[in-house]
């Protein structure tokens, strides 16, 4: 049994509750959420964050991990197509980690992203843990009733999308296991400006938070999901939900351009990390065809790419290469395997 297998059987326990009128979603998202009576829907999120399971302190600097946990959280409302408003953050440290700055440099990193979208922080706790750092990120968000956007609403015919470029944060995460660290200049003239960027995406990632405004305020998205576990695990998520196949082109995939031009000097493979490698936190959504029209070239500065079809699920989950296909396999992010 897997992570996702258990999350299964925790929802068909939940769901044999009584239900609450209230709940619009609950698991099975990345987020749940609750229908206020202004004719609001709040979006809450909640993210768990391990040292050495999700991070490691060596290569990833408090205010980098401080901006990290948020932009994790603040993927999932994205994703939901809401606005972010609050967050409540949970963090345990041990007491020789309490003793230095990172504490104080950690919330700075928070509140540099927390800030650039006016969320305001309004709880959390701390506490001192046995050994390693420990956090728990909570983000709500809300959007007009009725109108988020979840997992479940693609349709057989509908265009899927992603934002961005995939691959970037994996390669990175290569690069630190193999060595490189921020500000070193031991690579080759022609790499260093390559990773220490690559680098950035892993430690530094940035949440699509205007694309999923746009994606859920204007309707133009029938489902969409972040990309965090890989694209490869993440459209399975979403073909589940909606109860449909898809066909992916493998050359309209958007690797990332930096880990193609390292590709052979690095060996970095860009199509298997674009696929598998998880945490890009892109946005992958399907649009219906009378709405492809309506969609922005660029928001906030980053453009979207048609990447397949959604197909009836008996279709299967595909990889099309030229005259050839192949059943895409979930080859990304699992805690429990």
């Amino acid at each position: 049994m897997n992570e996702f297998d258990f999350i299964e059987r925790l929802r068909r326990h939940a769901e044999k509750r009584a239900s609450a009128p209230e709940l619009v979603r609950g698991i099975g998202d990345d987020a749940a959420v609750i229908k206020q009576f202004s004719g609001r829907d709040t979006v809450i999120s909640a993210d768990l964050l391990i040292e050495n399971i999700d991070f490691r302190l060596e290569v990833n600097p408090p205010r980098l991990l401080g901006h990290k946990v948020l932009a994790v959280s603040l993927s999932d409302i994205a994703a939901m197509g809401a606005r972010p408003r609050w967050a409540m953050l949970s963090l345990g440290v041990p007491q020789e980690v309490w003793e230095t700055n990172f504490v104080e440099e950690f919330y700075e990193g928070f509140f540099g992203l927390a800030d650039r979208y006016d969320v305001r922080l309004i709880g959390g706790d701390l506490s001192r843990t046995g050994e390693k750092v420990v956090v728990d990120s909570v983000v709500l968000g809300e959007c007009a009733s009725g109108e988020s956007v979840s997992r479940f609403g693609a349709r057989p015919g509908d265009c899927l999308f992603v934002t961005g470029a995939l691959g970037g944060s994996a390669a990175g995460l290569r690069l630190l296991e193999r060595g490189a660290s921020l500000g070193s200049h031991e690579a080759d003239a022609a790499d260093i400006h390559a990773i220490q960027d690559l680098l950035m995406r892993h430690l530094r990632p940035e949440p699509r938070v205007g694309w999923g405004l746009v994606l859920g305020e204007e309707h133009l998205a029938t489902a969409m999901i972040d990309i965090s576990d890989g694209l490869s695990s993440d459209v399975h998520h979403l073909c589940h939900e909606s109860n449909v196949g898809v066909k992916i082109q493998s050359a309209s995939i958007p690797a990332d351009p930096l880990v193609a031009g390292l590709s052979g000097r690095r060996a970095l493979d860009p199509l298997m990390l674009a696929l598998n490698g998880g945490e890009d936190f892109e946005l992958l959504f399907a649009v219906s065809p009378d709405n492809i029209s309506k969609l922005p070239t660029r928001v906030d500065g980053v453009a979207v790419t048609e990447i397949g079809e959604v197909k009836p699920a008996a279709a299967g989950i595909l990889l099309s290469e030229g005259s050839r296909d192949w059943d895409l396999q979930p080859e990304g992010w699992m805690h429990f395997k």
